[in-house]
């Protein structure tokens, strides 16, 4: 739990520092955990490694182009295997979860508007734009309904 807080601190103190220079917040995203799953691997010192090879593409676009010259389908591959992971890692989270009546419509209305607004994206034509704006992204919408329900729903908050 320590090494969580930590992590959730330093994006927020790196997310503040990129606001006060008017510049996009990095933050960690969940394709490290499925790096992580894939190779075993979680040391902090291969992520040194790969900023100093993020440096060098930056300086030297020899080395930018040696890895711009990877094959798509093999990235495209790399980049399947390792979302795919990504997905198994929240199933196996749900797996764990003592879902109650009040969870599982949480989780079901959640599901269901976040991958409509994804598949079907003109059933928000007839909302006002900053409305649109807000739930035009699957996660945002699905993200806002579970937040939503979980305040609105009657019982056990667990």
């Amino acid at each position: 739990m320590k090494r969580i807080k930590g992590g959730v601190l330093g994006d927020g103190i790196n997310s503040l520092i990129a606001a006060c220079f008017n510049t996009f917040p990095n933050t960690t995203f969940s394709q490290n955990n499925g790096v992580i799953q894939l190779t075993g691997i979680g040391s902090r010192y291969i992520g040194y490694f790969i900023a100093v090879i993020f440096v060098l593409m930056g300086l030297c676009p020899v080395v930018g182009g040696v890895f711009q010259a990877m094959p798509q389908p093999v990235l495209g591959g790399a980049t399947l295997i390792m979302f795919g992971t990504v997905a198994a890692a929240g199933i196996k989270i749900l797996s764990c979860v003592n879902f109650t009546k009040r969870a599982s419509l949480i989780t079901a209305v959640s599901l269901g508007i976040g991958l409509g607004v994804t598949y079907v994206p003109d059933i928000l034509e007839q909302l006002p734009p900053l409305v649109r704006n807000i739930f035009s992204s699957g996660i945002s919408a699905g993200g806002l309904t579970a937040l939503i329900l979980n305040m609105v729903l009657p019982g056990r908050r667990d």
